[in-house]
C-alpha cells in the first residue's frame, strides 16, 4: 500500500467522524477492508468505545480504534500462543506511547479537558453534532492523528 492509498484512509477517518461516527468507529472503519472486515460491522464493533467507552470518559475512543486494528493486523489466534500475544502487545504499547506523546493523554476526560465534578456527570447521552461541537472538540485531530499513527505502522510493517 502506498503513502497516497494510507493518507487517502486517514481522510476516510476524520470523514467519518465529521458525519456523525464515533472516534473509535471512525478509525476502525477507514481501515476494516484490510482485514476482510465490512464497514458496517467494523463501526458495530467499535461503537461502544466512544466517548472514552461508554461516553465514561476512559481511554480515548481513536486510541481504542488503534488498539482494535492492531488487534486485526497481529493479534494472537491460538490461547496459547504467548509469544504472539506479546508481540501485540508490544506494538499496542508502541503505538499508544506515539499517541500519547502526540496528544498528550490516552484518556479522553484529559484530552477534552475535563476535571473531577465534569467528568463525574458524564451521561450516556451523546452530544449532538452541531457546528459548536466540531469547533469546541479536539477529536477530528486526534482520529486523524490515530489513524495516520496506524497508516505509518502499516507503511513501515507491510511496505
Amino acid at each position: 500500500m502506498n503513502k497516497e492509498e494510507l493518507d487517502e484512509r486517514v481522510t476516510r477517518a476524520v470523514d467519518n467522524f465529521m458525519t456523525g461516527y464515533g472516534c473509535c468507529q471512525s478509525v476502525v472503519a477507514a481501515f476494516s477492508d484490510l482485514y476482510g472486515l465490512d464497514e458496517t460491522m467494523a463501526k458495530r464493533i467499535a461503537a461502544g468505545f466512544g466517548g472514552g467507552v461508554g461516553r465514561l470518559r476512559m481511554m480515548c475512543g481513536a486510541v481504542s480504534g488503534i488498539v482494535m486494528l492492531v488487534g486485526l493486523d497481529c493479534g494472537q489466534t491460538e490461547g496459547s500462543d504467548r509469544a504472539g500475544k506479546s508481540a501485540c502487545y508490544k506494538v499496542v504499547q508502541q503505538l499508544l506511547a506515539q499517541s500519547e506523546q502526540e496528544n498528550g493523554s490516552l484518556i479522553c476526560a484529559e484530552i477534552l479537558g475535563l476535571k473531577g465534578h465534569d467528568k463525574a456527570h458524564c451521561t450516556y447521552e451523546a452530544s449532538p453534532r452541531t457546528a459548536e461541537y466540531y469547533k469546541t472538540r479536539p477529536c477530528a485531530a486526534k482520529v486523524e492523528s490515530a489513524a495516520r499513527i496506524f497508516a505509518e505502522y502499516l507503511k513501515k510493517n507491510n511496505p
